[in-house]
């Protein structure tokens, strides 16, 4: 069986090598290889810090005889392509052909074909028929594939396109500046916060239902077939159920963009997987083997799952989490957060190593930026890739989430509040008021699960210094939820006090300061 084939070779490469540098890499190339044989579904969680575990679904996709695609990242794309493939298939003397692109070469290929999460979600979303049915399929980086499938659906309207409407229906171009006036007007209204967005209102929709009705009269075609391209797509999505309509604002510039897309995305992703058989690999995306959380959010159904584990020997963090700080949203929070950042500071100042203080409150972070900067000077950077070796990076998480990977491993990581998605993000208020419509528990199935996802992957660089990280929020010592965020930063040597040993370059912290 390939099971066996995939085993042997990989054990035998693993070896030239020397030390591999991921334990796991032996049982997930078996549960792969499985899963291409019998034509079943898994979902795999490597709770791996670092891409090493990627021979594991190679060695198996380059041994099969028959063909396969794989879904990844185009950073990910070419380092496969340069890097592992080759060094693999030289070992394994495997001839494999391989394809780079957005559609299947023919009907007799068998080889392996790579394509960006775009085109395939592209293909099976819109009904494309580039990519055959029934050829199993493996997602690298299914951390990010509820963003990428709301990507793929999302429709927007940009300021342009207003313009460019006008130029393809000049005899309704005086109603449609009008309907924009008034759509402006509205918009502007609404109170300024810190996502620099909104919902869009029933008034507000209905002035945009409105322009669609003149545009149809005026034709006659009710597929807006006529209409410029951003238009007839936004069109599309509305029609569509359970859609978000806002618009993002551009106060200096007086000008909006509007956009619809899927409240949620476990109604169109339910019939992609049923076309095929996938292998999804993620870093972390449920703290249950089973991810049964995750699965209800994908609309994915009984499928094989593994879930592995951080290596605690070699990516075990130094936690310090301690208790009795001001709750996050008490009026003494901002000032114990500053005085806990200014202490731990002071004492990693000798220790070489980029610090990172993550703060999701948007003002808050812009504050503490500048307080930090009028002591450290330009040692200090808010949300900017340009740091030296013992910079201090103050960041949003969603800028951390995209540039980690080119910034150093961080010596120490500063968590001013856990990850919740903010209610006062309308984005988020829309999607809660979803959950509460279906008397769903909106908590534990929409903003924990997306904190814990958000934790565990902005941890993930520090477990290769195995250096120290800081959380400053006291809801994961009061909060029934809180052993949860325990489970998802473990394995870790965990303190609630400081201690100065832990800042010292290169001493080890001894096991008596272990929780």
């Amino acid at each position: 069986m390939i099971e066996v084939e995939v085993h042997s070779s990989l054990r035998a490469f693993l070896r030239e090598q020397g030390q591999p540098s991921w334990p796991h890499h032996l049982t997930m190339a078996r549960l792969v290889a499985r899963a291409l044989r019998r034509s079943r579904s898994a979902l795999i969680q490597t709770g791996s810090t670092h891409g090493s575990y990627r021979l594991s679904y190679l060695a198996p996709a380059l041994l099969w005889q028959e063909p396969v695609v794989l879904v990844a990242p185009v950073a990910v794309q070419q380092w496969l392509l340069r890097v592992e493939i080759p060094r693999l298939q030289q070992w394994m003397g495997t001839n494999k052909p391989i394809h780079t692109g957005d559609a299947f070469p023919d009907e007799r290929f068998k080889g392996l074909l790579i394509t960006s999460p775009a085109a395939w979600l592209a293909d099976r979303l819109e009904g494309l028929q580039r990519f055959p049915p029934g050829i199993p399929t493996l997602i690298d980086g299914a951390d990010d594939l509820e963003r990428w499938v709301r990507e793929q659906l999302q429709a927007c309207i940009q300021p342009a396109d207003w313009d460019e409407l006008m130029l393809a229906c000049p005899k309704q171009a005086d109603f449609i500046r009008d309907m924009r006036v008034r759509l402006t007007k509205s918009i502007f209204v609404h109170p300024p916060n810190p996502y620099e967005c909104c919902l869009l209102e029933a008034a507000e929709q209905d002035t945009l239902r409105l322009l669609f009705q003149a545009l149809q009269s005026a034709v006659d075609d009710n597929q807006y077939s006529y209409l410029p391209k951003a238009w007839k797509h936004f069109w599309q999505g509305w029609q569509r159920s359970g859609q978000l309509l806002w618009a993002t604002i551009a106060r200096g510039s007086g000008q909006f963009s509007l956009y619809c897309g899927p409240v949620e995305v476990a109604t169109a992703l339910s019939p992609v997987w049923s076309q095929q058989p996938v292998v999804l690999i993620a870093e972390a995306l449920d703290l249950e083997t089973s991810a049964s959380v995750y699965r209800q959010q994908m609309g994915l159904g009984d499928l094989t799952c593994l879930k592995f584990s951080p290596d605690r020997q070699s990516e075990l963090i130094h936690l310090y989490l301690p208790d009795g700080l001001p709750m996050p949203n008490t009026p003494r929070f901002q000032e114990a957060l500053i005085q806990q950042v200014r202490t731990l500071l002071s004492l990693n100042s000798q220790t070489k190593g980029l610090t990172v203080i993550l703060v999701g409150d948007v003002p808050l972070k812009a504050q503490l930026g500048s307080i930090l900067a009028a002591e450290w000077g330009t040692r200090v950077q808010v949300e900017k890739t340009s740091v030296d070796e013992r910079g201090i990076l103050v960041t949003g998480w969603e800028f951390w989430r995209t540039h980690q990977s080119i910034l150093p491993p961080p010596q120490m990581l500063v968590i001013a509040t856990l990850p919740l998605p903010s209610l006062e993000n309308p984005l988020v208020a829309g999607q809660v008021a979803y959950y509460k419509q279906r008397r769903l528990d909106w908590f534990r199935l929409y903003l924990l699960p997306a904190a814990l996802r958000e934790l565990q992957r902005a941890i993930a660089p520090v477990r290769n210094s195995q250096g120290v990280v800081a959380l400053l929020d006291n809801r994961v010592n009061h909060r029934s939820y809180g052993s949860q965020v325990l489970s998802a930063l473990s394995p870790f040597a965990r303190i609630n006090y400081i201690d100065a040993s832990w800042f010292k370059p290169d001493t080890p912290m001894a096991p008596d300061h272990w929780l």
